[in-house]
């Protein structure tokens, strides 16, 4: 790559996205997957869900029907909404986020009062607290626990419940550009959490012997066996393989049952309806700018603009306005706050955020330096020519 970045011609995504490719136009690959749902039979996608659906129906009541993942945002809220107008009885399952906020303690409340039983899991906060900070020092990203546990403790309750089916939401790969093999999949499997999960090459075992954790502490970060699936059957399918998945509108068929919004911008993005469970997310964000050299206000940027929601160069001047921001806040609560959680200085954490920071992408001056601004915001290469 050289030092300047190329961009998508029709959305403002980056070259830098990992597993992102161009075609000879100049259009990701995420503009191309979204253009292709247009030839989607969606009638047909929908009966095919009810078959699926009808295959693991309790039908003694004796069991539920199914499991769903939920953090309390928008989509899961969706999903729950989804499931029981199509009949279905299900048990939703919650990984609590490290610093769960007040709206997001809420927007999990609001969940359970559309009449659902569900089950909220927390692990050890001091063992997680130790993981969120070895792997922002080892991997750059503090919510690696948090990630990870979305993914294994609904799995793991499916087991514990003998309930096969359990329904994601949407598949990041399509929605995001992935690599074409797995931008189709309509099942979440060990591999795909293995390759797109977010582990970033951390392992749960290369956790063993590192801040006082042992195996035990680690049992809710562990996928179940392969032959415990394999009694139980459990299979997960995206939810956004059968829906034409949309976050706006998501965001407003929840808000219509109760869903709360942000009343400002979230910090770091365009919109106010998402991310609003984890304090930590704007620290997690920050990262992925530093590596990369975009975050959560390009994703949305490109989302809207791929919808037609908002032209090229709206996109782009909301990115600049809003993108790549010191995390010094979110929701609320202060950056320095959150760092005494999990023992950690200031001055520490921007070591670290210099440690991770791809120099390629970012401005600096003639010894190598990053240069800021008066806030300790970086500057990317070309940014006044997206």
């Amino acid at each position: 790559m050289s030092n300047t970045i190329k961009y998508c011609t029709k959305c403002v995504m980056p070259e830098t996205k990992p597993d992102l490719w161009f075609d000879e136009n100049g259009v990701c690959a995420a503009c191309n997957f979204f253009e292709e749902r247009a030839e989607i039979d969606w009638d047909a996608r929908q009966t095919e869900l009810e078959h699926i659906l009808d295959q693991y129906r309790s039908n003694d009541s004796s069991n539920y029907d199914c499991i769903i993942p939920c953090s309390g945002g928008k989509d899961s809220t969706y999903q729950t909404l989804t499931m029981l107008d199509m009949g279905m009885n299900p048990l939703c399952v919650t990984a609590t986020t490290d610093r769960l906020s007040p709206i997001g303690r809420r927007n999990i409340e609001n969940i359970k009062k559309l009449g659902v039983d569900y089950i909220e899991v927390s692990t050890n906060p001091v063992v997680r607290r130790r993981i969120n900070k070895l792997a922002l020092e080892q991997v750059g990203d503090i919510s690696w626990p948090e990630h990870l546990t979305i993914f294994t403790i609904p799995v793991r309750i499916a087991v514990m419940h003998n309930v096969p089916l359990i329904v994601w939401g949407e598949n990041s790969q399509n929605e995001n550009g992935g690599p074409a093999t797995q931008a189709g999949d309509k099942h979440l499997t060990r591999r795909w959490l293995e390759e797109f999960g977010g582990l970033l090459g951390l392992r749960v075992t290369d956790l063993e012997g590192q801040a006082d954790i042992e195996k035990k502490h680690l049992i809710p970060y562990t996928y179940p066996s392969d032959e415990d699936l394999a009694r139980v059957g459990v299979t997960g399918i995206f939810l956004g393989y059968y829906k034409q998945w949309d976050g706006l509108s998501n965001a407003l068929v929840a808000a219509a049952h109760g869903f709360e919004s942000w009343p400002n911008t979230v910090e770091g993005s365009i919109v106010n309806y998402e991310n609003l469970d984890n304090e930590q997310m704007r620290i997690h964000d920050y990262f992925k700018f530093l590596k990369y050299g975009y975050s959560r206000a390009t994703d949305w940027a490109c989302w809207h603009i791929r919808r037609g929601r908002l032209s090229r160069e709206q996109g782009m001047q909301l990115v600049r306005r809003h993108e790549g921001k010191f995390p010094w806040s979110y929701l609320g609560t202060d950056l320095e706050t959150i760092l005494e959680e999990i023992d950690m200085t200031l001055d520490e954490f921007t070591a670290v955020c210099d440690r991770f920071t791809n120099k390629k992408i970012f401005k600096t001056d003639r010894r190598g330096n990053l240069l800021r601004t008066r806030n300790g915001d970086l500057v990317r290469v070309n940014d006044d020519n997206v």
